[in-house]
């Protein structure tokens, strides 16, 4: 049955990895496309930030629930 249990954890550990690897170059892209936005309209990149801050923020306080 470990051997069944390590295997489990290898194949999700694998996934895993893949996922980290996808998300960095998201990440990358993410970045970039934030650049071009405060190139273009600084004020307008802010106000959308601000944003996406605050709901990421109440994702976060979400994600803690979880833990407890």
């Amino acid at each position: 049955m470990k051997k069944k249990s390590k295997k489990n954890l290898d194949y999700y550990s694998n996934i895993i990895d893949q996922i980290e690897s996808i998300r960095s170059k998201n990440n990358v892209n993410w970045m970039n496309l934030v650049r071009l936005s405060f190139s273009l309209d600084p004020n307008k990149s802010a106000k959308i930030l601000a944003e996406i801050y605050k709901q990421d923020k109440k994702i976060s306080n979400l994600a803690k629930k979880l833990q407890n």
